[in-house]
């Protein structure tokens, strides 16, 4: 069964390259980026992994805990990641989890049939601190991540979760936002008091309300 946007994230206890961890109580109170791999040594993979870690101030800065999961063991993780910290100039030291019978992969549904009967696919989820799942994608093989969009995403979220607001197309930190249809025009400045632009009735525009 798929997960969908607004499904409980399932918890599980997992081998993963920093020890053995309960999912949730790991990510307690953070917002959480889980990615899969199909494989260690996989190179699409490889600068994937160390632009995460690169980024690590990034996340760590919006509150976020990254893990990463590939169905390899986790000695094979480490000498993996000895050949990231290398070509990519980086230090991976977040957790990279074990998942050598797929149940991880079966619980998050990241093994669809037809693109590969065994392998995980390369699916990105985004969880809340309610342990909601924000975002779902998944990328082919061949096609590596974009992980500022992911950063921009959860920025988006973030945002949204705390203020009547959504992002419009391209939108990134500290540009102008949406107010929801629910807020009436008449209401907006009490809730806006940086001013607002009316475009169109349904389409009015606010600066960015957290900054």
């Amino acid at each position: 069964m798929s997960l969908r946007l607004g499904d409980d994230a399932p918890n599980f206890q997992a081998q993963t390259t920093v020890g053995e961890i309960d999912f949730y109580d790991y990510t307690k109170d953070s917002w959480v980026v889980l990615y899969s791999h199909p494989s260690d040594y996989t190179p699409v993979c490889t600068t994937e992994l160390g632009r995460t870690a690169q980024l690590k101030q990034e996340f760590e800065a919006r509150n976020v805990k990254v893990l990463a999961l590939s169905v390899d063991s986790v000695e094979d993780h480490h000498e993996w990641i000895k050949d990231i910290n290398e070509t990519q100039n980086t230090t991976v030291d977040f957790p990279v989890i074990a998942d050598k019978d797929r149940k991880i992969a079966e619980l998050y549904d990241m093994i669809h049939p037809n693109a590969s009967a065994t392998a995980t696919v390369r699916s990105v989820f985004v969880i809340g601190p309610d342990r909601k799942v924000k975002l779902t994608l998944t990328y082919p093989a061949s096609t590596g991540r974009n992980f500022q969009e992911i950063l921009r995403v959860i920025d988006s979220l973030q945002l949204t979760a705390n203020y009547s607001v959504a992002t419009p197309a391209d939108w990134k930190h500290g540009e102008d936002v949406i107010v929801v249809p629910a807020i009436k025009t008449e209401d907006i400045p009490a809730k806006f008091p940086k001013g607002h632009k009316e475009i169109k009735p349904y389409l009015r525009t606010t600066p960015q309300p957290n900054i």
